[in-house]
């Protein structure tokens, strides 16, 4: 099990950056940055050991800086760097929020998987394949949910493959790309919700 195989690494491993983890995560998170946007279409799967289960549900996702659209099989998110939409189809109704700005977390600021290693983790790269880098982010804080972040990177073009977030409480969310694209330049409008679209909705406005 992944767990125990964690308990087993040398704790001074573990309370240092590696160097080749760096340098590999600098360039991951050059080309992303320097890239109009970058999109991704993927799974997500939920596994649950506690409960022995696992869930996958398809998704899409576009971001560009701090902006992006999130699409699901429930519900559809834009965030234009303020505001956020939340739009859910079968309830139809949208609610408008105000992220705090101050959140790091992937669920609020999903562009952060691009620089999180920058701060409050330790990382280690632990495996080279024949076209992957396999990393993990160590959180610093010892009382964090999170036992580790785990990436995987491609060789030749840097593109994301895997991510993947175990928790303590036997929770793990890993987000399998099939297909990750720096070339498209989207139109500001795309972050935002456009009410015309979306005729005979509630509006829900929590701002």
């Amino acid at each position: 099990m992944l767990i125990y195989a964690l308990l087993l690494v040398p704790l001074n491993l573990l309370s240092q950056n590696d160097p080749e983890a760096v340098k590999i995560l600098d360039r991951f998170s050059a080309a992303a940055l320097a890239a109009s946007s970058v999109s991704m279409k993927f799974d997500i799967v939920t596994t649950d050991q506690m409960e022995g289960t696992s869930d996958t549900i398809p998704g899409s996702i576009i971001l560009s800086k701090d902006k992006y659209r999130l699409e699901l099989v429930d519900n559809i998110i834009w965030h234009n760097g303020e505001t956020s939409w939340n739009y859910m189809p079968a309830e139809k109704e949208v609610t408008i929020t105000k992220p705090d700005k101050n959140d790091e977390s992937f669920q609020n600021k999903p562009s952060s998987i691009f620089s999180i290693y920058k701060n409050g983790y330790k990382n280690r790269l632990v495996e080279e394949r024949s076209d992957l880098y396999i990393i993990d982010l160590y959180p610093e804080d010892i009382k964090s949910d999170l036992i580790r972040i785990r990436l995987a990177v491609s060789k030749s073009s840097l593109n994301l493959r895997t991510l993947e977030y175990k928790n303590k409480d036997g929770l793990t969310i890993t987000l399998i790309v099939h297909n990750y694209d720096l070339k498209q330049k989207p139109d500001p409008s795309l972050f935002t919700f456009s009410p015309s679209k979306y005729k005979g909705i509630e509006i829900i406005d929590m701002r």
